[in-house]
């Protein structure tokens, strides 16, 4: 045991990896639902490694904690602008006074029971579960001029004040949000979500990835003789069939030869016709001709003539098709419904299966009036030639790559950091970003600018995610580690009270949140629990309150505020300093 302990005090960064290695592992198991989450284990592995007395250069997670804000403004650059500037106001405003109560309350429960700055701070990031505060927090602290023996005991209280109370800010603010709030609210959920996608058009979209079941099919039917569309172009073919229907033309079998259907494309009896559509509306095009032809007289044999029959054609069914991502980025689209895009000569052809919006890729219902943003992506089927040109109307191609733009990345957090490394006196107070915030903001006006232009700054997923996660708990391993000594000590010191007192500061922003935006805000009550949940930025209330709705409708409410939410809440961490001393 004394090799093991010399070799990580001698070896620090093995204690560091080792945090890392037992907080995933850990983090990653759930009980009845509950599960730690890395950054809550990462901390609590590292504050026990830490009782070996294990030093690490400060630097180590300076340079982590960069990466991960930007990480986090590049995710929600995007959603954070438009929510600022455009349809999303009403939601970013809400976003702010649900901000500005999750500080308050963390303020009012640490100055009635006498917490110091550090366990404030640690108070406010477990109780709104915004681990990335305690980076900005422990920068503020640095900057008070404090002795150093007072600020390092300051900064050791921090983690143990977020771990105590970060439990019931996980647990609670989901089990609030998603069982208590309907009740408070009078909201039957289920139904309000209902509503709400009658509002938007219709149902949810079935048949995703993964399912035997597909929303769309491609099925082959001969041109019966004498028939009405015999003689007339593709175009107006499609044209016949009534507003709402998506049934197109894709290729055509004429004497043994197959051919592309393009719209000039002129029909005549005898050729086999390869139709796509959704699979309902094929059904219901066999159905009508099915009834209409178990009518006896002139009009059953004109509709026959018209509808068809049915064919097992293989090699016509052949057709190249794929499904894409495709980043919208169009301005033209952007704020335009679904119902509207499919009218564009672009959207011929193409079937939309999926929509990703914002940095938690919250799925958004595929309806007749879901608005499209820039920023989001959205999976289309097809044949590659169709796919091709909605994705050019769109956007670009979001094709699978593992290539990041690492000049752009390192440059951008430079040109960040320098900003908030600049400091403003007023008076006798320094006013300053700090290199951390300035990371942030960097993140939010560049993710904003690749969302508009994504002709540079490529992060593909999976480094978005390692910069995000590995990020924030290389910073979270360092502070329990080097916290570690005094953790004991501190839960004593503190005990029940803190995690009474976190309680409160959990449960009273959420409460007063929920009755404002019924009150004052007054959003749909569908997407109310969906929009607090975000300020919050809570994702695991917001999948419970999706599981109680039986829908994704609440996600609709979830994006902008959560943007906005986990902007301010990060940045309170140094504003939680500044009132508390």
């Amino acid at each position: 045991m004394s090799w093991f302990t010399e070799t990580l005090q001698h070896y620090p960064e093995i204690a560091v990896f080792l945090s890392l290695g037992i907080g995933y592992w850990v983090g990653g198991k759930s009980v009845k639902g509950f599960s730690l989450g890395a950054v809550t284990a990462t901390l609590l592995a590292a504050i026990a490694i830490g009782q070996l007395h294990i030093s690490i250069s400060p630097n180590v997670k300076s340079v982590f904690f960069l990466m991960f804000l930007f990480a986090v403004g590049y995710g929600v650059g995007p959603q954070f602008v438009r929510g600022i500037a455009k349809d999303g106001l009403p939601q970013a405003l809400f976003a702010v006074v649900q901000c500005v109560l999750c500080l308050a309350a963390p303020v009012i429960a640490a100055k009635l029971a006498g917490y110091s700055v550090g366990s404030a701070a640690g108070l406010f990031a477990g109780s709104q579960t915004i681990s990335a505060s305690m980076g900005l927090a422990t920068d503020a602290i640095n900057r008070l001029g404090l002795p150093a023996s007072q600020a390092k005991a300051l900064l050791d209280e921090m983690p143990t004040a977020y771990a105590v109370s970060y439990i019931f800010g996980t647990v609670g603010s989901a089990l609030i949000l998603a069982t208590l709030g309907p009740k408070l609210l009078r909201i039957d959920l289920v139904a309000a979500c209902k509503e709400y996608e009658v509002n938007l058009g219709g149902a949810q979209e079935l048949g995703v990835a993964g399912q035997a079941w597909h929303r769309h099919e491609l099925r082959a039917y001969r041109i019966a003789p004498d028939s009405p569309i015999a003689g007339k172009t593709v175009s107006q073919v499609e044209a016949l069939e009534p507003e709402g229907t998506r049934l197109f033309i894709e290729r055509v079998r004429r004497a043994g030869v197959i051919e592309e259907a393009t719209l000039s494309f002129v029909l005549q009896s005898g050729d086999v016709v390869a139709v796509a559509g959704p699979r309902d509306q094929l059904i219901a095009l066999l159905a009508a001709r099915d009834r209409d032809a178990s009518h006896d007289g002139d009009h059953a044999v004109a509709v026959r003539a018209a509808r068809g029959i049915e064919v097992d054609d293989p090699e016509l069914l052949a057709v190249p098709a794929e499904g894409v991502d495709v980043y919208v980025t169009s301005k033209a689209v952007d704020g335009k419904t679904l119902q509207e895009l499919s009218r564009l000569p672009a959207a011929r052809g193409v079937y939309l299966r999926k929509i990703k919006r914002g940095p938690t890729e919250t799925q958004i219902p595929v309806l007749p009036n879901t608005v499209l943003h820039r920023g989001d992506v959205v999976t289309i089927v097809g044949r590659t030639q169709d796919t091709t040109a909605a994705a050019k109307a769109l956007g670009v191609l979001d094709r699978p790559t593992n290539v990041t733009d690492v000049a752009f990345v390192t440059l951008a957090i430079t040109l960040g950091a320098l900003l908030g490394a600049i400091v403003i006196k007023v008076g006798s107070i320094p006013i300053t970003l700090s290199t951390a915030g300035g990371a942030l903001i960097a993140g939010i006006v560049f993710g904003w600018l690749r969302a508009i232009h994504p002709t540079f700054g490529r992060i593909p997923e999976p480094t978005v995610w390692f910069m995000n996660s590995v990020g924030l708990n290389v910073f979270i391993a360092v502070v329990g580690i080097t916290a570690g000594p005094g953790f004991v000590a501190g839960l004593q010191h503190l005990g029940i009270s803190l995690f009474l007192w976190g309680i409160f500061a959990t449960a009273l922003p959420l409460i007063l949140g929920m009755l404002i935006a019924k009150y004052v805000f007054r959003f749909h009550p569908a997407i109310l629990l969906g929009v607090c949940a975000g300020a919050r930025t809570t994702t695991a209330a917001l999948g419970m309150v999706c599981d109680a709705a039986k829908s994704q409708i609440p996600g609709l409410g979830y994006t902008v505020t959560y943007a906005v939410g986990n902007t301010l809440l990060t940045i309170w961490g140094m504003v939680i300093v500044m009132l508390m001393t």
